[in-house]
């Protein structure tokens, strides 16, 4: 299975017995000072992908112990999750959500992070599925609990340490995955505004068709990239590790090794003065 699905490869692949769908929506609504976070479960809930169930990203898929939200949990509390989801060892998983691919792209990289391949995206989530006319449904999969083995691969998620260690490399290169305005420092939704010095912007949301939210051909995703091409390490962020997902699972559709996503991003580095921002170009 590719990392990348379209909706008719799924839609052909809906009575595989050992298919997963999880639809991963999390909704985000600016306020001064960060987001109000809302979960995408009453939405699934209304109607979802036929086979499809919730994965809760803003809950049991977070570490509960962190003051940031979205931290990447333990490797047995993310293995539990995901068990009670019905998700195992020998299956295959689609992720989707409603929002441009990202909250589909996180839980793709957590379970690659933790060892589990047999994962894909589908391209263009809800907007692309329900645009087509494709079969929506209440009804919810009765997949009984699964054993989830993890299997953690260290370096795909970093922290802090990590991206300062990059600062002073040439080898390395950091990419803000926040849209533009939040790179030149115009709007201000974390502590401090801005982004960390010499980050590349390549904003999540550019990588998608706006009306289909599917990816946009590989070749015009090569070109936004182009500015890290030949570099050994490329660590990505956003505000919690979110965003950042999309530009590394991108990057990994073209080939990239080295690609990290850093896990609380601004929401950590904004907020302690002793590191350093910028809102040069």
């Amino acid at each position: 299975m590719d990392a990348l699905v379209s909706t008719s490869w799924l839609a052909d692949q809906l009575d595989a017995p050992d298919l997963r769908i999880l639809d991963c929506t999390v909704l985000l609504t600016p306020r001064p000072g960060g987001y109000a976070v809302e979960s995408g479960r009453p939405a699934w809930e209304r109607a979802h992908l036929p086979g499809s169930r919730y994965a809760d990203l803003a809950g049991d898929l977070s570490d509960p112990e962190s003051p940031l939200r979205f931290t990447l949990p333990s490797a047995e509390r993310f293995a539990a999750a995901m068990g009670a989801l019905g998700v195992g060892d020998g299956h295959r998983v689609v992720l989707y959500d409603s929002r441009a691919n990202m909250w589909a792209a996180r839980v793709w990289w957590m379970l690659r992070a933790f060892g589990f391949d047999d994962a894909a995206v589908l391209d263009g989530g809800w907007r692309a599925w329900t645009s087509e006319g494709r079969p929506t449904t209440t009804d919810v999969p009765d997949w009984p609990p699964a054993t989830f083995t993890p299997r953690p691969r260290p370096g795909l998620f970093v922290g802090k340490d990590a991206v300062l260690d990059a600062l002073g490399r040439g080898d390395a290169c950091l990419v803000n995955a926040l849209d533009r305005a939040q790179h030149r420092g115009e709007t201000q939704p974390y502590a401090r505004p801005g982004h960390i010095p010499g980050s590349a912007n390549v904003p999540a949301l550019e990588l998608v068709d706006e009306t289909t939210h599917r990816f946009r051909p590989l070749e015009e995703l090569r070109e936004l990239f182009a500015g890290v091409a030949g570099r050994e390490r490329v660590i990505t962020y956003c505000g919690g590790g979110i965003a950042a997902s999309s530009d590394a699972f991108v990057l990994h559709l073209l080939g990239h090794d080295g690609v990290a996503v850093y896990d609380n991003s601004l929401s950590e580095w904004a907020a302690d003065p002793s590191l350093p921002m910028t809102t040069d170009e």
